[in-house]
């Protein structure tokens, strides 16, 4: 491999013309493309390059080498991809944060959530898009690099070509080498406000009272998220178990080396709360990012539960 991979340096720099055998010997498979992606995913570096832009999907090229390439996409709500192949190259994806839909001709769309790789061979056509209220980001990459795309409309359970859009990769690398040259004005971006906006809509969450007869009644595990000075001042709420913001996604991650013994699969449902309900509904949507479909939080925070009358343990007691 690493003398096919020297070869094909050599006739890159000459501009001699490659052979079939050539090509196919420095082609990844689908398998090596799908841990590509993962490692890259998880690496540092790339996440600050990201930007997201409300008028279409931004990606750029953050890799070419001879054998294979390498781009990021960030997905607003509502932005999708359309039917397309990826021409000779095969490919994967996997979603870093947030939530991705895919469809297939003729299949059911089924979600993508963070840390699970696709991987395709040559002219596997999909569709994909952000059916979310959240911001996505993945990371893609090809091999042989892409370098042609075919666009397609869906008629039935059948996709009708549109006119081929040949060499797209290198114009849509090409407009972001542009778009970098401007002044960064984060057009697009989302502030807080509208951030928490979209992850309460992916949520159900519940009252200070529907949280009490779902733990007294129901396997619901209730999760204090606020940090110790805040529960040494407030109080505490009996039997719910303290995981802090910063460690909860390893807590409960049920392939985490350091989660929790009663995290042992994506089904238990948590519910979170902080001190006044804004902090939880963020953290809620991150454990469902991880899968956890019924994580939520609730209403109001701890402040909400103690208005209402609810039993709570006051701070003098807590510590001891």
């Amino acid at each position: 491999m690493q003398l096919a991979t020297d070869e094909l340096l050599v006739h890159e720099a000459s501009s001699t013309p490659l052979t079939k055998d050539l090509l196919d010997a420095v082609r990844r498979t689908p398998e090596e493309l799908a841990n590509i992606v993962s490692l890259f995913a998880s690496s540092d570096g790339w996440m600050d390059k990201v930007r997201l832009r409300a008028e279409q999907r931004w990606y750029e090229r953050l890799y070419h080498g001879s054998d294979h390439d390498i781009w990021v996409i960030s997905w607003l709500p509502g932005q999708s991809t359309g039917f397309h192949d990826h021409g000779a190259s095969s490919g994967a994806f996997v979603v870093a944060t947030g939530i991705l839909e895919e469809q297939r001709p003729g299949e059911r769309a089924h979600l993508i959530y963070p840390g699970k790789p696709r991987a395709f061979g040559p002219d596997y056509a999909h569709d994909v898009r952000n059916t979310s209220l959240a911001p996505a980001i993945s990371i893609h990459a090809y091999s042989p690099p892409i370098s042609e795309m075919n666009e397609y409309d869906l008629d039935g359970k059948r996709l009708v070509p549109r006119e081929s859009i040949s060499g797209k990769a290198e114009t849509l690398d090409q407009a972001w080498h542009v778009q970098s040259q401007e002044p960064k004005n984060r057009t697009g971006v989302l502030g807080i406000e509208q951030i928490l906006s979209a992850a309460r809509g992916r949520l159900r969450r519940l009252s200070p009272d529907e949280t009490y007869h779902a733990v007294a009644e129901t396997e619901a595990i209730l999760v204090d998220i606020r940090p110790e000075g805040q529960r040494a001042i407030e109080g505490s709420i009996a039997g719910a178990l303290v995981v802090e913001r910063n460690v909860l996604e390893w807590r409960f991650d049920p392939s985490s080396s350091a989660r929790l013994v009663i995290a042992t699969d994506h089904d238990i449902q948590i519910i979170v709360f902080c001190s006044e309900g804004y902090t939880s509904s963020l953290a809620a949507a991150a454990l469902q990012d991880l899968g956890l479909r019924r994580a939520t939080d609730m209403v109001g925070g701890f402040q909400a539960w103690r208005a209402m009358g609810l039993p709570i343990v006051s701070p003098d007691k807590a510590e001891d």
